[in-house]
């Protein structure tokens, strides 16, 4: 008796890229946390808590080319720049307030990547 032909399990590829990008580092914290509104660099770098000024510069960068996060810039005086979600960025909302909601009703506090 032969094995059964089955394919090979694999994960779509949208998903794959999907939490690729979102599970790298802190891409996904810093799109929930310009979740409440626009906020500027440092205003990100307290908000999000033990990321460095460079990282933060790298993922904002990041998530701008990706056109999920917008920069601002407010010409001043004095000059101020600002982040905000793109309507691509505004379209995780739903998700992320999703996870967000599963992660408090079943994950345990130890279970922190971090």
């Amino acid at each position: 008796m032969s094995a059964p032909d089955h394919a090979p399990r694999t994960c779509d590829e949208a998903l794959r890229r999907a939490f690729g990008f979102l599970g790298k580092r802190w891409n996904g914290i810093l799109i929930a946390t310009l979740m409440n509104g626009p906020a500027g660099f440092a205003e990100l770098r307290c908000a999000v808590g033990g990321i460095s000024d460079s990282v933060l510069s790298s993922r904002l960068s990041e998530l701008t080319e990706a056109n999920l996060v917008e920069r601002l810039v407010d010409p001043g005086p004095p000059v101020s720049v600002s982040y905000e979600l793109t309507e691509s960025g505004r379209a995780l909302m739903p998700a992320l307030t999703a996870l967000t909601s599963w992660a408090w009703e079943n994950l345990p506090p130890s279970a922190s990547a971090d």
